[in-house]
């Protein structure tokens, strides 16, 4: 397969359609029951929070109710999701037990982030199983899954691949099939196995096909697979205010609440509000704020109108600091008062990320956006920055010195504003009394005023300990490792999924070279593979991580790779089962330029130089 990315051409507006008014709505802004969507997919709407369809999803939904083929150019974070799962979800048999539909992503985050989105959109109807597909699942849980009977497979195209050639996977009475960011797919090598997976489905299946731009070969499927489809073109609105400084900061799930409780110290701000994902985490968060001495509230779908209209009045007075709350807030919330927003969870689209931001910085004031990012959601943050083309600078977590300087800043200022207290000659008159009764200087009687001041809390936090020494000879004194820089930018070998069924590497420091082993794969320069292709389908079969991947070394009909020396077996057994642009790689240890597999090397070492 060829470089598709030299095909690549900006998405342009899509001709007007035979229903014009679904590309550009109306003045009036249309609601989704305005869309035909049914009463328990409504309910789920607004549960969420979903006040008005995304120009996406306007212009969608109706094509996709009246069984119409779709092909929609949009950005990612413009909201597609909700626009193919809600009309799928309507119109599902749920008496039918071999799959209805099936989504392909390129990616196993995105598969399951498709699947989660399916299950909050059908949380009022009964009986809906949706199921993933991906790499570095076992396979005794789909095939239990699929032995019970599913609606939904959302899945990536290798592992839906090796489910058809097994047999595993019935797609004959397939309704409705869905390609999300197809151009990714081809740029991770995918392009066979989509095709020959769309060849294995009914003719008479409905197809909605969503891309950010149409290459040539995108534009090739959609002619052959699709019939007569509506063309939709749709801008993300992801414009935002120049005023608003944007940070983010890498933090693991558990930390979050120390860090927030951090960045509050040190932090300058008037008013606040902490996004969260989740109804109940909001009311969680909250307590936890308010058991820390911190003046916050929660909001929700569930809090009443009348009870949210308090705490949104108690926020623009003062007597309220921090709001907790879902994205029902972000929408319509307008206080002048609010300096700061931190994402506490991270959106998973960018028109929801600009739209919380937006909630700082009104009235031409500035304002300060601050996200927390695991590192499974480095993805999330990389698709805001090219969504808004803002870069989120990297901030890091307050430490115990930042803290104590700031905590013994605020009391110099206490001071300094009570020196100028109308009551200071009569409290002059009080510690002097006190001097002369019991003879105590006037500085410890200051120093024991402030204890009192304090309530018996400790002003100063305790240094922090010292890490453990880490064991073996320091990263100075190991050489430099190989980098990517032989192998084009990392943008160039599309998206890297993150592990989830691994440590953080950062935990464990970088891999050295011993840590590695050579792999050989049965693809090659004949196959026109490219480094980035075999990082992708590797990294997403295997579960792998970049630190994971050492030199890549692409020979006539067979690349050599480096990879952990000790991979588990079913990762390996995964990985040996991996397809790379339609070819199975048969991924097997390599043993160097010995004996007869020497002959395949032309006497050459089997590493390249460092």
């Amino acid at each position: 397969m060829t470089d598709d990315t030299a095909d690549l051409e900006p998405a342009t507006e899509a001709e007007p359609t035979p229903e014009p008014e679904r590309d550009t709505p109306g003045n009036d802004e249309p609601t989704f029951a305005d869309l035909g969507l049914d009463d328990r997919i409504l309910k789920a709407t607004r549960d969420l929070g979903y006040e008005h369809p995304s120009p996406i999803q306007a212009a969608t939904i109706p094509a996709l109710l009246e069984g119409r083929d779709v092909v929609g150019l949009a950005q990612t974070g413009t909201g597609k999701t909700a626009a193919f799962a809600l009309p799928i979800l309507a119109r599902l048999d749920l008496k039918q037990k071999t799959p209805q539909a099936l989504v392909l992503a390129p990616t196993r985050e995105l598969a399951l982030q498709v699947c989660e989105a399916f299950e909050r959109y059908a949380a009022n109807l009964r009986g809906v199983h949706v199921l993933p597909v991906y790499g570095g699942q076992g396979y005794g849980v789909q095939l239990s899954a699929l032995r019970r009977g599913v609606h939904i497979v959302v899945g990536t195209p290798g592992r839906i691949m090796d489910h058809l050639e097994k047999g595993t996977l019935d797609l004959s009475e397939l309704r409705f099939l869905v390609l999300d960011e197809a151009d990714e797919m081809l740029k991770m090598g995918f392009a066979e196995d989509v095709e020959t997976i769309l060849a294995d489905t009914p003719d008479d299946k409905q197809v909605a096909l969503f891309s950010a731009t149409m290459p040539a070969q995108i534009r090739r499927i959609s002619k052959q697979h699709l019939t007569d489809p509506v063309e939709i073109t749709v801008k993300a609105k992801t414009t935002t205010a120049p005023n608003i400084t944007q940070r983010h900061l890498v933090v693991s799930y558990p930390q979050k609440v120390d860090a927030l409780t951090r960045i509050l110290e040190v932090e300058n701000f008037e008013g606040m509000i902490v996004f969260v994902r989740t109804k109940n985490e909001t009311e969680t968060l909250a307590e936890k704020l308010r058991a820390r001495g911190f003046s916050a509230a929660a909001i929700n779908g569930d809090v009443a109108q009348a009870q949210r209209e308090r705490t949104v009045d108690q926020l623009k007075s003062g007597k309220l600091d921090i709001l907790v709350a879902t994205d029902v807030a972000a929408r319509g919330l307008d206080v002048e008062r609010i300096s700061h927003v931190v994402n506490f969870d991270i959106p998973t689209d960018t028109e929801s990320y600009v739209h919380r931001i937006g909630r700082t910085g009104r009235a031409g004031r500035s304002g300060d956006a601050i996200s927390f990012v695991t590192p499974r959601e480095r993805h999330l943050l990389k698709a805001i920055e090219k969504a808004t083309r803002q870069t989120l600078t990297e901030m890091k977590l307050p430490t115990v010195e930042d803290i104590n300087e700031v905590r013994l800043g605020r009391f110099d200022d206490a001071i300094t504003a009570a020196l100028q207290h109308e009551q200071l000659d009569f409290f002059r008159q009080v510690v002097a009394h006190y001097v002369d009764e019991y003879d105590v200087p006037e500085a410890d009687v200051a120093a024991a005023l402030a204890i009192v001041q304090q309530g018996g809390e400790p002003m100063l936090l305790e240094p922090e300990p010292e890490p453990a020494p880490r064991r073996g000879r320091d990263r100075d004194d190991r050489g430099p490792r190989a980098d990517w820089s032989d192998r084009g930018d990392r943008t160039d070998r599309g998206p890297r999924p993150d592990r989830s069924d691994r440590a953080d590497r950062a935990d464990r420091g970088p891999r050295r070279r011993g840590d590695f082993a050579t792999y050989r794969i049965a693809v090659g320069k004949r196959h026109r593979v490219l480094p980035r292709q075999i990082v992708g389908a590797l990294a997403n079969e295997g579960g792998l991580g970049r630190e994971d991947f050492g030199r890549i070394d692409i020979r006539g009909d067979f690349s050599l790779v480096e990879l952990p020396a000790e991979l588990p077996a079913g990762t390996l057994q995964r990985l040996r089962d991996t397809r790379i642009s339609g070819q199975l790689i048969e991924l097997s240890q390599d043993d160097g330029p010995k004996g007869s597999r020497g002959q395949h090397y032309g006497g050459k070492s089997r590493r390249p130089r460092s």
